[in-house]
């Protein structure tokens, strides 16, 4: 009897997309929790300038691109199940793979996504589309124009694959890894005990104070360190402090240009 086997490479297509989900649903029920919020549910409603649904198939199209794409540079670098089963597979190998992964597609998005910003152009044409959510929620993490998905998330995720030397089975665990940090720093809770934001600065307040209005030109640093934005002085420091009528608020910080 033949048995039907599923690739490696399947897996670290497919699986990232359904984490994205499963994980943005987990959101959707928090997300009534008012106490939590960094805005309000009449603000997340009221000022973004589209609407859900619009977000959902905008979300499912650039999955179903990528997915697509994904597939053939698996195909491209031959990496196939002989080849994983093959590399040694020891913790301290996959804690390296991970953070040369985490530090290749962090330099790569860093400067791709502040080139958006800066180019007026590419800004209205592709990048505004991503922050037409002035209100972040979880399943818009991923609601970018076609374009910017390719480049950011593809061609990132690409370059963190190849240069960090990660089989096919770990880029299961890297990508799925990767889904639930950017869902998380857009899903607009600021939830007591989060690991994300105990161990990263960057988590869905500093991602927050980039999609208003007074940080667009600041905190472009995603998915994981801040490290560019304090290199190159695009780092706006900020107080988390609750709200009157429940929730919190991101606030800036103004600092002194002696200091």
């Amino acid at each position: 009897m033949m048995g039907f086997a599923i690739s490696d490479e399947f897996l670290g297509t497919f699986v990232p997309i359904l984490v994205y989900w499963v994980y943005s649903g987990m959101y959707i029920c928090l997300g009534s929790m008012d106490k939590y919020r960094l805005h309000s549910k009449i603000d997340e409603d009221e000022k973004n300038l589209v609407t859900k649904s619009a977000v959902v198939k905008g979300v499912l199209l650039q999955q179903t691109l990528q997915a697509i794409i994904a597939v053939i540079l698996f195909k491209i670098t031959g990496n196939d199940a002989d080849a994983a089963t093959a590399q040694p597979s020891s913790l301290l190998l996959l804690a390296r793979q991970f953070i040369i992964a985490m530090l290749v597609i962090d330099t790569w998005q860093y400067f791709i996504h502040r080139y958006m910003h800066l180019n007026k152009f590419l800004y209205k044409h592709i990048h505004s589309q991503h922050h037409r959510l002035i209100v972040p929620y979880a399943y818009g993490a991923l609601y970018n124009h076609p374009l910017e998905g390719l480049l950011l998330d593809t061609i990132g995720g690409a370059l963190s694959f190849l240069f960090s030397g990660m089989s096919p089975r770990t880029a299961i665990f890297f990508f799925s890894f990767a889904t639930i940090k950017t869902v998380d720093d857009h899903c607009g809770l600021w939830l007591p005990g989060n690991p994300f934001h105990i161990f990263f600065s960057n988590n869905s307040a500093y991602h927050d104070v980039h999609h208003q209005l007074y940080g667009s030109k600041y905190n472009f640093s995603q998915p994981f360190f801040v490290m560019w934005d304090r290199i190159l002085g695009t780092y706006l420091p900020y107080s988390l402090e609750k709200r009157a009528n429940g929730g919190f608020e991101t606030r800036p910080i103004k600092v002194s240009k002696d200091e």
